[in-house]
């Protein structure tokens, strides 16, 4: 038995487990960072920092709190916040407590929290904010188990019977701990590694969400399973900002707390730009719209430079690109990343004049990039790559614990999601469907015993409803959602991701793409246009100062999309190519159901609301 394979079968029973042993191996050493805002509102933010030792203190106060509330083993505590040091903080305490944390995004409407909240049972809530907890009092009728919400940031909530801060919980806790110290560690000694940890909620496309119950083990097993794949090490420091109500946001601390690394912790999406160089983060793992946009901020900044500095940064975007190529088919023959002599010539002349800004703007330390939830366009994933950001684009499922998949550090493969981490099996199945098995596969559906049967064998294999392809040494390549594939009237089978993730590379200007085409004779798309790029466009083309609706109704822009269109079709097969496009009047939101919180793509709810655009692109034409 291997080394790898010993570490991950002689895993302990949870991650809470993982906690006690990494606090006693470095209590000095620093685990987090968060920012704390200027008291005046202006001017930068003000990191602080917290050892694993201080982690400790708080999480076990938390978890003592939670004890006196009467919170019992395996019981729900709901967590509804955006990413910040107090969720992990929160999310330890209830682990540490014995009980299983219920995520919500924040995001997430009165109703829809409401069903989360009393579907999961939960006895406590940790509410963010007055926002957060306002929803919880709307619903309070509706919530009869729920006995306690605890709000984090206090300010304008006022406390009571059933409301308390996070500061008066942790209190409480304390004043048990001076009695019983040794309450904690007998809470997590009584763990078992098949009692529940989690509950995460999939946004369903269709009817309610289904809660995945995932046990203790799951997460031990992501711990030592991403500590083995050697991808980071206790020198690292990862900048987290994905929601950590997802499982992708979810399994980067369990990582984190086996390699006992920094994690710097601020999830307000708006402040990534600002924070990067100030973090200077090693590595981080992102969505694909970031680095969508990222890219798209760079194309429109050379634009606005004029016509010389738009020339340079497409040669040096195509330069790029051919050099990732060339050293991912080098590594992959020889074992060495390397180019040919002229090509990495100009590749040379290339970074000095545009890769090495882009790698400042990501704090100029950033190793690698990890991507997952929604497909990543190779063409954008190799410009990164010959910029010197390695993306290393990973795959997972909440039914999996996020991480099933990961490309392996130098060796990685754009366009392919790498190999299973050590442990998980796969399998291709007759119709091209993906099924995993190994210890990071759910216990099933919360109170849906019909659900779970639909998807989880008796055997434990997993069908995750993703079609996809293993080369022969073991990377898997995903081309579509199983219910995503189009057929079209005249038969042909299309991939829609496939299409719109090339149109994401061609076209700077894109947010977001919905590819129809099922049952009819020709395809379509739904264009929402990235609203900075486009008034940035529209400034420089006769139409600044007018609205984003605006911009986007006129026919210049209608012809700036079109010969982007063009430029697509001309790498598709005929069936694929998009015969007719409709401009959206606004972009894709969460708070129009239209994306998830992770971003990805609703596509029935999407076809729904601009039935009628969908409708006049096929009015006139014959559907054989």
């Amino acid at each position: 038995m291997s080394d790898t394979q010993t570490l991950i079968e002689n895993r302990p029973p949870s991650v809470a487990t993982l906690f006690l042993e990494r606090v006693a191996a470095t209590p000095d050493a620093e685990a987090y960072r968060y920012p704390v805002p200027p008291a005046s509102g202006e001017g930068p933010d003000d990191w602080k920092s917290l050892s694993w030792g201080e982690t400790a203190e708080r999480v076990f106060a938390i978890a003592a709190g939670l004890i006196e509330l009467g919170v019992q083993p395996e019981q729900r505590v709901a967590l509804s916040s955006s990413t910040r040091v107090e969720w992990i903080l929160a999310d330890l305490g209830i682990l540490c407590a014995g009980a299983a944390t219920t995520t919500v995004y924040p995001q997430t409407n009165a109703d829809e929290s409401a069903f989360i909240v009393s579907d999961s049972e939960s006895r406590v809530l940790f509410a963010e904010n007055a926002e957060q907890l306002a929803k919880a009092q709307e619903k309070r009728a509706e919530l009869p188990e729920l006995t306690h919400v605890v709000v984090i940031d206090a300010e304008g909530v006022e406390t009571g019977d059933w409301v308390l801060t996070l500061a008066e919980l942790e209190a409480r806790g304390a004043a048990r701990l001076e009695k019983d110290p040794d309450l904690i560690k007998e809470k997590v000694g009584a763990i078992t590694k098949d009692q529940l940890a989690t509950l995460i909620y999939t946004s369903g496309t269709t009817g309610r969400p289904k809660g995945v119950r995932l046990p203790h083990d799951n997460w031990a097993y992501m711990a030592k399973a991403i500590a083995a794949t050697g991808l980071i090490s206790a020198e690292d420091v990862q900048y987290l900002w994905l929601p950590l109500a997802h499982v992708f946001g979810k399994v980067l601390t369990s990582g984190q707390i086996e390699v006992g690394h920094v994690t710097a912790v601020d999830g307000r999406v708006d402040k990534i730009i600002e924070n990067l160089p100030v973090v200077q983060p090693t590595y981080m793992a992102a969505v694909p719209r970031i680095f969508e946009k990222v890219y798209n901020g760079v194309a429109a900044k050379a634009r606005a430079g004029g016509g010389a500095k738009y020339k340079i940064f497409q040669w040096a975007s195509e330069v790029a690109r051919e050099y990732a190529k060339a050293s991912q088919d080098n590594f992959r023959r020889t074992g060495t990343a390397s180019a040919p002599f002229g090509l990495s010539a100009k590749h040379r002349v290339a970074d000095a004049l545009v890769y090495s800004k882009i790698r400042e703007a990501f704090g100029g330390r950033l190793r690698a990039a990890v991507s997952g939830s929604a497909a990543l366009a190779p063409e954008i994933g190799y410009f990164f790559a010959g910029v010197g950001i390695h993306i290393l684009e990973g795959y997972g499922l909440t039914e999996s614990s996020a991480a099933s998949f990961v490309n392996p550090g130098e060796a990685y493969r754009t366009g392919t999601v790498g190999k299973p981490l050590p442990g998980t099996e796969v399998r291709i199945a007759d119709d091209g469907e993906i099924l995993l098995r190994g210890p990071g596969i759910m216990e099933g559906y919360h109170g849906l015993p019909e659900k779970t049967a639909e998807v989880l064998e008796s055997d434990g294999w997993f069908h995750t409803g993703d079609i996809g392809e293993l080369s022969p040494d073991g990377y898997l390549r995903i081309t579509d959602r199983k219910k995503d594939l189009i057929k079209t009237s005249g038969g042909k089978y299309i991939a829609p991701a496939e299409v719109e993730g090339q149109f994401k590379a061609v076209c700077p200007y894109v947010s977001n793409i919905l590819v129809h085409g099922a049952d009819r004779n020709f395809c379509t798309a739904l264009i929402a246009l990235d609203e900075a790029a486009i008034l940035g466009w529209a400034e420089e083309n006769g139409l600044g100062g007018k609205p984003y609706a605006e911009v986007v109704a006129a026919p210049e822009t209608v012809a700036l999309v079109e010969g982007y269109v063009k430029q697509l079709n001309e790498g598709l097969q005929r069936w694929q190519t998009i015969k007719k496009f409709r401009l959206l009047p606004r972009d894709l939101d969460v708070e129009h159901g239209e994306i998830t919180p992770s971003l990805k793509l609703k596509r029935p709810v999407v076809e729904r609301e601009y039935k009628h655009l969908i409708d006049e692109m096929y009015a006139g034409t014959r559907e054989a």
